[in-house]
């Protein structure tokens, strides 16, 4: 009971037990945790060779080596680089980055990496080129950590990065029908540092980039690094010859006219075989 207007005093209820706030400090300290174990589940790791390892530690930059970097995010961009890039010359794993989310699954086909990674290629003869297929699919709250942890591994002096992206024509914004466009077609999208001329019109407004392309694209601007997207609008997900073909025209760019080879059986071999594991794998009563 107050004995003075204005004095503040400790209410008591009966339906609040004292304790409670014991018990509440001991849940959140449970919840913290539980996130911290989540978190730490979630974290994006990037495992490099020992080769690799060994170049990186040796070099003053305390970074890999290298020109040109190659990003294939999706299925189709994947099968492109598969078919027309690692199906010529000789080609060496160096790394892979490996992460955890609920949409992560693994694929019977061994044409494209399995399970939750990214994998590094990198062709013997041209060691300053460094291609990384990703199919599995980056959660938003990774997409931060892979970037960062992913570029900044790689010195940022003299390199260009080159990302190939998959994406669904529903996803396109235009005034007109979406039915008038021939599908699968590209756009692109660039930092200001590049500065070729892209092969393909730009990415018309109010048409937005998103996930793992956009977390790249955003990172090369930030640090001044030359970077293009070539995003193809597509009406299948999964891989389709007519899709993978539309990536051709960006092997007129410095970095992939170095490796790319159009006219080659191996590629033709390549390119039927992933699209007949897609069949197998979309056919219900296989």
């Amino acid at each position: 009971m107050a004995t003075f207007f204005g004095e503040v005093v400790s209410a008591y209820s009966r339906a609040v037990d004292e304790g409670e706030d014991e018990s509440e400090e001991e849940e959140n300290e449970e919840d913290r945790e539980i996130r911290n174990e989540i978190q730490k589940k979630r974290e994006v790791h990037v495992h490099w060779n020992p080769d690799i390892t060994n170049s990186i530690d040796a070099s003053s930059a305390k970074a890999f080596q290298c020109s040109d970097l190659i990003l294939a995010a999706g299925p189709n961009a994947a099968g492109f680089l598969s078919a027309f890039v690692l199906s010529s010359g000789s080609w060496e794993t160096v790394g892979s980055v490996t992460l955890w989310n609920e949409r992560c699954k693994t694929t019977a086909n061994q044409q494209l990496p399995a399970g939750p990674s990214c994998v590094f290629h990198r062709r013997t003869d041209k060691p300053d080129v460094l291609i990384c297929q990703c199919t599995c699919h980056v959660a938003e709250d990774q997409l931060f950590q892979w970037a960062e942890k992913v570029l900044g591994s790689i010195q940022k002096t003299g390199l260009t990065v080159t990302v190939l992206s998959d994406c669904s024509v529903v996803e396109y914004k235009t005034p007109d029908s979406v039915s008038t466009i021939p599908v699968p077609f590209l756009r692109a999208l660039k930092t200001r540092q590049y500065k070729e001329v892209p092969l393909c019109p730009l990415l018309e407004q109010p048409n937005v980039v998103t996930g793992l392309p956009a977390a790249v694209l955003s990172h090369c601007q930030v640090f001044g690094i030359p970077a293009v997207l070539y995003q193809c609008y597509s009406d299948v997900v999964k891989p389709d010859s007519v899709t993978v073909e539309a990536y051709k025209p960006t092997v007129s760019c410095r970095s992939l006219s170095r490796i790319v080879k159009l006219d080659s059986s191996e590629s033709v071999d390549v390119l039927k075989k992933l699209v007949r594991v897609n069949e197998a794998q979309s056919n219900l009563y296989t």
